[in-house]
């Protein structure tokens, strides 16, 4: 029997841009299509072609809704897909509000970027795809029920696992040519609000598991810890007298949020404070939970999203104004601090010292979010140079990713693992971090890398086809523009530390420093493309 293959497109070294395309002789179908998020060089992988022919494919099977999994569903589809993206009922009902706001963003964006004066000589920047796009993909949306099997292509056959992540989310069994192979998807940590912990079958040929928290283990992250650390970070934020903004995710992070401070307030921990929810998507996003309320947990009977003190922000107008407020707590998107309107709320209270900035999710490597966090003292937002005096803190209580402990669980119930196991979505440490805690319980555990494709035979480990994509190794961390972004920001204020009467002299030795380069490159390259030797002139001997 001809045994799949897998080709791995992204979340390989890095976080996001979660793609797995599995063939099975002349058909194909992807398990994600999502979004690169990070660095610029990172995030310049959205633009580039793909490695398959989208008009070509049969399906894809969506584990969750977040957009490193389904953000490149309107480009595929504008792009010729026409199959079936299939997932839970609950993802759908996101999608149709997550990808149209995606949509939104791009063309904004775009829009945005090329009103930027730095940009005037620079050819226009197009939407990454168009709401008419997110719209065509909405419409190739079918669901199934977790645990019932459908036929996503001929010779496929497919099952969805509650992963406890967020609404709607599944780890994705596929079977196709006599292997049964299992892609977590993103798992949830125990004690997450709304969904119970996360299953699975046991007893699989192939594991794709995340490993975003690979490296660490976190305390413990009850309702009543997490309520309670909440809580200390809430009264501090707030005694300081300045703004408490926190960059959350629109979908789940803000909703559990919501509870929280919703059960603070009621219980009397917390006093009355105005909480402004700036996210249009957000507002959306809630509006599907509630739709969904049945099926959650820790809701209780009262509406914990429509209580007094939470106000949806939906309008630019109404948004501009949070500018002047203070002694509030503002929830705004982006959790990662890379678009949306969270960057207008840092460049206002980034600056103030009686402001805090609370992070309550993953940061990946390049993200200003990370960049912020990792103490730098002045940050780059669109185009201005921004000063950090704002108290930077965490709270890890927040992740909807299970941690190492968690991950090494999940991955022993679903033992015997007949062949391999890829360790996916992490970052280096992560991935090193998990592979040495599962190494001995398993027969061969992968680091898969970004192009490599696999054989997956029933049975019997994975067999690699292909090498992967070495030029992508130094985009998936930090990459020049971060350190562009850290050195530009900082350069006046190292300026003012030399003697004024010396400061033209630093600028040009810069500049030097630079033209030097430059002359050094294009000798190398000259001397590279020169022949090594002249061939020797026919009855002479080759030297003297």
């Amino acid at each position: 029997m001809i045994a799949p293959t897998v080709t791995i497109h992204g979340a390989a070294q890095t976080v996001t841009g979660s793609c797995f395309e599995l063939a099975l002789g002349k058909r194909n179908l992807l398990v994600d299509c999502g979004l690169f998020q990070g660095s610029r060089t990172l995030e310049r992988l959205n633009r580039e072609p793909f490695a398959f022919a989208a008009g070509r494919l049969d399906a894809v099977v969506l584990t969750h809704a977040h957009l490193d999994h389904s953000g490149l569903l309107p480009r595929l589809a504008a792009e010729g897909f026409a199959g079936t993206i299939w997932c839970t009922g609950a993802t759908a009902d996101l999608l149709e509000v997550m990808l149209a706001d995606a949509a939104h963003i791009q063309e904004q964006e775009a829009r945005r970027r090329n009103r930027r004066a730095d940009r005037a000589d620079l050819p226009p920047v197009r939407p990454l795809y168009t709401s008419e796009d997110a719209e065509r993909a909405v419409a190739l949306i079918r669901t199934a029920s977790y645990e019932e099997q459908f036929e996503p292509a001929p010779g496929f056959q497919g099952r969805f696992w509650n992963a406890g992540h967020i609404l709607g989310s599944a780890s994705a069994e596929v079977f196709a040519g006599g292997s049964r192979l299992l892609f977590s998807g993103d798992l949830g940590p125990q004690h997450k609000a709304f969904h119970a912990d996360p299953v699975g079958p046991h007893g699989v040929d192939h594991l794709f598991c995340e490993s975003t928290y690979g490296d660490r283990d976190r305390d413990d992250a009850s309702p009543d810890k997490r309520r309670a650390l909440l809580e200390t970070e809430v009264k501090e934020a707030l005694r300081q007298g300045g703004n408490l903004v926190i960059p959350a995710f629109a979908l789940e992070r803000t909703q559990e949020l919501l509870l929280d401070l919703s059960v603070l307030i009621d219980s009397g921990r917390l006093r009355s404070t105005p909480i402004f929810i700036d996210s249009p998507l957000a507002s959306r996003a809630t509006e599907v939970f509630a739709r969904h309320q049945a099926s959650l947990e820790d809701l209780g009977s009262g509406d914990m999203f429509g209580h007094p003190a939470f106000h949806f922000i939906d309008s630019v107008d109404a948004s501009m104004r949070l500018n002047h407020v203070s002694g509030a707590i503002i929830i705004a998107a982006s959790g990662m601090c890379e678009a949306g309107r969270i960057r207008h709320h840092l460049r206002h209270n980034l600056p103030r010292g009686d402001s805090t900035i609370l992070f309550v999710g993953f940061q990946a490597q390049g993200s200003l979010g990370r960049t912020i966090l990792e103490g730098a003292k002045r940050v780059r937002l669109s185009g201005r140079d921004v000063a950090v005096r704002a108290r930077i803190n965490k709270l890890d209580v927040y992740s909807a990713h299970a941690d190492r402990e968690e991950l090494v669980a999940w991955m022993k119930a679903r033992r015997p693992v007949r062949g391999s196991v890829f360790l996916t979505h992490g970052e280096p440490q992560g991935l090193e971090g998990l592979r040495s805690a599962v190494e001995q319980d398993f027969a061969s555990v992968i680091l898969p890398e970004i192009g490599e494709r696999y054989e997956l035979p029933a049975g019997a480990v994975a067999r690699r086809l292909t090498t992967g994509r070495m030029d992508l190794r130094e985009a998936v961390g930090r990459d020049w523009q971060n350190d562009y972004a850290d050195f530009a920001v900082n350069l006046k204020q190292r300026l003012e530390h030399v003697e004024p009467a010396e400061r033209r002299e630093a600028i040009a030795q810069l500049r030097g420093v630079l033209e030097r380069f430059s002359a050094h490159r294009d000798a190398r390259k000259a001397a590279r493309a020169a022949p090594s030797a002249r061939p020797a002139a026919a009855g002479r001997p080759a030297s003297a």
